[in-house]
């Protein structure tokens, strides 16, 4: 898969599509850039030279609506502010004064184009609307790993209208990373799962299952691994119907001699409430009405020991309720401990990586994805979409050539 560097970017037009899909505060105000932080290397690799640059990304979720709310005019603020030059904000993200616009472009300019999301073409992969985005440039690059696993018309539709389609830096580090951990990693592999339900990472689960060689599992999917061991969780939350099929992954990872972990102890309280009354209890004394809501210190050590000899960890899912404090020690525990370790790690997006930057030892891991969902693709062993479209788009390329 070629990226940007394989390719001539000097005065043309060149549609780089991230994802500035960021968090605001109630004033409009963005409260986390690091999405925006991590595309500039392509960007700036592209201004160095001579491109003209049109930025495409979408926000929040509007539903094929414009909603002034999700405008991506505080993006366009920020990234100029980090890069240090003006980036002018499109009406639109097609249209003909959007393409006036791109046409006016000299060397240099940053152009962002307004929410694809804006457009319903966008997230039903349209090709009409691919193609309006498309006539804006000459040069298509996708530099955003976290909406590659969906079918969008800015990462799928649109390389069958751009000739030269390319990987960003963020795209291919994404891909390298995951590639060193999953395909060819130093061991011992330990994969750390967690999250609210078995259901979201069952084939995740079973797809590892065929290259780790240890998983630790947290968060409330633990319940229904305990459940299905059978142990009574009390009021904690659980997926029946998955009890079965929850026991029969335990024992399919017996039979490949993986490490399978599972909390030795748990915190509860009666509520998913801060102020409510905590205590710290073995699984197998787990009150009626009380719910576990974190692992417990004795779960911590365990973890903490077994994954102090691995040489490549890869994690997805909090230990527990973390965004509560009472019930955020275990993660935290977990970031530190995969902080300090001798060892590649790699930090699946969404819940897991705001938990390692909240804790300041972002630093101190190998790699943070970008990508929650994109991440759980790989990590199920599922294609990216975006990213097939990139290689079936060389592909065409190369056989025309």
């Amino acid at each position: 898969m070629k990226t940007v560097k394989d390719i001539k970017l000097s005065d043309g037009r060149v549609l780089v599509r991230v994802d500035f899909n960021v968090p605001l505060d109630k004033s409009g105000q963005i409260t986390d850039d690091t999405r925006i932080r991590r595309s500039l290397p392509t960007l700036e690799y592209a201004l160095a030279n001579n491109a003209k640059i049109l930025i495409a990304s979408h926000l929040g979720r509007p539903k094929g609506k414009v909603m002034r709310e999700f405008s991506l005019a505080p993006a366009a603020k920020c990234l100029g502010d980090l890069i240090g030059k003006a980036v002018i904000l499109a009406p639109d993200c097609i249209g003909p004064e959007t393409e006036r616009l791109a046409s006016s472009m000299m060397p240099g300019d940053i152009v962002m184009l307004e929410n694809l999301r804006f457009h319903e073409g966008e997230q039903q992969n349209d090709d009409e609307f691919a193609r309006d985005l498309a006539s804006l440039c000459d040069v298509y690059v996708n530099d955003a790993f976290a909406v590659s696993h969906r079918a969008n018309a800015s990462v799928v539709a649109i390389t069958r209208h751009v000739v030269d389609c390319v990987a960003g830096f963020l795209l291919k580090k994404e891909l390298d990373y995951f590639d060193q951990a999953m395909t060819h990693p130093e061991r011992p592999l330990a994969a750390v799962i967690g999250g609210a339900k078995v259901s979201s990472k069952l084939v995740a689960l079973e797809n590892m299952m065929r290259r780790v060689d240890m998983i630790m599992i947290g968060g409330a999917m633990a319940n229904t691994f305990l459940m299905g061991s059978g142990i009574d969780m009390g009021r904690s939350r659980v997926e029946p119907e998955l009890f079965e099929t929850a026991a029969n992954v335990i024992k399919i990872a017996a039979e490949k001699n993986i490490r399978f972990f599972l909390p030795v102890d748990v915190v509860v309280a009666p509520a998913l409430d801060a102020d409510a009354p905590i205590q710290v209890v073995p699984v197998n004394k787990m009150p009626k009405d009380q719910m576990a809501l974190d692992i417990g210190p004795a779960t911590i050590a365990h973890y903490t020991k077994a994954l102090s000899d691995s040489k490549t960890v890869v994690w997805n899912g909090p230990m527990g309720a973390f965004e509560i404090k009472p019930f955020a020690k275990g993660t935290d525990a977990l970031v530190h401990c995969i902080a300090d370790i001798d060892a590649l790690t790699i930090v699946g997006g969404g819940d897991t990586g705001l938990a390692v930057h909240n804790s300041g030892r972002a630093d101190d891991v190998s790699y943070i994805s970008t990508g929650g969902g994109a991440f759980l693709t790989l990590l199920e062993g599922r294609p990216l979409p975006a990213v097939a479209a990139l290689i079936e788009a060389e592909s065409r390329r190369g056989s025309i050539d």
